[in-house]
């Protein structure tokens, strides 16, 4: 749904970007350092993806996650990063009204929480190494360190769902992070959980913050309640947010200016 632009010319010391894609966690990770930082600073962080995957994922039988759902082991039994992640769950689960949570169809599944918040502790790992300038995408939903050059903020294009190799918006920032969700890209693949059936009102919608953890699951929030997002998101403090309805006009919340580009027609 989204993606970084592509700065063009060298590092200040005449270096080219480290630029590395990763296949883990069902999705695609890339990752743009746009630092001179040592090669086992990205190394760390791609260990640690596939670390959250063994530990976190649905689709592994022998997952941390997975033996818990099946009740082989408990909370206390599993690492401290399973217990944190299922405090978040319950936490976006209680600040979106439930919207958000980590046991669709009465299955443990923390999916929408873990990615958001893999990626933003990859991102971490990478400050922590010297790379204060970076870009990490986990299948569109990204987490921005600094800046794409000197002077230059990141630049993301968010594809417009109903104009196929068109952008609806263009997202420019420092420090921060995008997620977007929504029907366009994966069909109806979101739940409202209120109702129990496929979530189909919003095309997309996209949440610019600080801290992909929350912006990530707050988006999923936001596409499962449908239109109804339009009235929770403006109320979220820190968090810009752009949708299109699946039927009608986009809208954004008042602050969207800020972050991202408004549509000439509007």
């Amino acid at each position: 749904m989204s993606g970084v632009a592509a700065v063009p010319g060298l590092l200040p010391t005449g270096r080219l970007p480290t630029r590395h894609v990763e296949h883990v966690m069902g999705t695609v990770v890339s990752f743009d350092l746009r630092d001179e930082v040592a090669p086992t600073v990205l190394t760390d962080a791609v260990e640690w993806l596939h670390r959250v995957d063994r530990t976190f994922s649905t689709y592994r039988s022998d997952s941390q996650i997975s033996r818990l759902d099946r009740g082989e082991l408990t909370a206390a039994d599993c690492d401290a990063d399973v217990r944190s992640v299922l405090a978040l769950g319950s936490a976006l689960a209680k600040a979106s009204h439930g919207y958000f949570t980590v046991r669709p169809a009465g299955r443990l599944d923390p999916s929408g929480v873990v990615k958001g918040w893999a990626i933003e502790r990859a991102s971490d790992i990478l400050r922590a190494g010297g790379s204060a300038n970076h870009a990490v995408n986990g299948g569109g939903d990204i987490q921005l360190a600094g800046e794409a050059a000197p002077g230059q903020p990141w630049r993301v294009g968010i594809a417009h769902p109903h104009q196929p190799g068109e952008l609806v918006t263009v997202v420019s920032g420092r420090d921060i992070a995008v997620a977007t969700s929504g029907t366009a890209e994966r069909g109806d693949h979101i739940v409202n959980p209120v109702t129990g059936r496929p979530a189909t009102e919003l095309a997309s919608i996209t949440l610019v913050g600080r801290d992909l953890t929350t912006v990530d699951a707050y988006a999923t929030a936001a596409a499962a309640m449908g239109n109804a997002a339009r009235e929770w998101v403006l109320e979220l403090d820190g968090i810009a947010a752009f949708a299109v309805p699946a039927a009608g006009a986009p809208w954004w919340s008042a602050d969207w200016a800020a972050v991202g580009s408004v549509p000439v027609a509007a």
